[in-house]
């Protein structure tokens, strides 16, 4: 018998290499952490994970963060010519909710990597 192709394994899979292909350069490769920290959420949302949660703060945490930073970007920035210092402080959501991302990640991986030696 066949098995049927695991479509939620692709999401999982394509999530992680986009979040972290976009750690390469955190600015620019902010339009690959976000879409990369959607399917992730989706993923753990759709497999009933127990941090699914937790990935959906640090989806958000992110996509509010790097939304922020780019409509601050349009108002023309953070400087002396530009807006104050405090105004980038909501930015810090998006470093915040990767950190959060990055860690369950990790977690996870360590756990799945646990069980399997007990099953050994």
């Amino acid at each position: 018998m066949k098995k049927a192709f695991d479509w939620k394994g692709l999401l999982y899979v394509v999530g992680i290499l986009l979040f972290f292909m976009g750690t390469i350069d955190p600015l620019e490769g902010s339009v690959l952490i976000v879409p990369g920290s959607v399917l992730i959420a989706v993923y753990k949302y759709l497999r009933g994970d127990r941090h699914k949660k937790g990935f959906l703060a640090g989806c958000l945490l992110i996509t509010v963060g790097v939304g922020y930073m780019f409509w601050l970007s349009s108002l023309g920035g953070i400087g002396p010519h530009a807006k104050p210092w405090v105004w980038g402080i909501p930015m810090a959501l998006y470093p915040i909710g990767w950190i959060l991302t990055a860690v369950l990640l990790y977690l996870h991986a360590q756990l799945k990597w646990k069980l399997r030696k007990k099953q050994s």
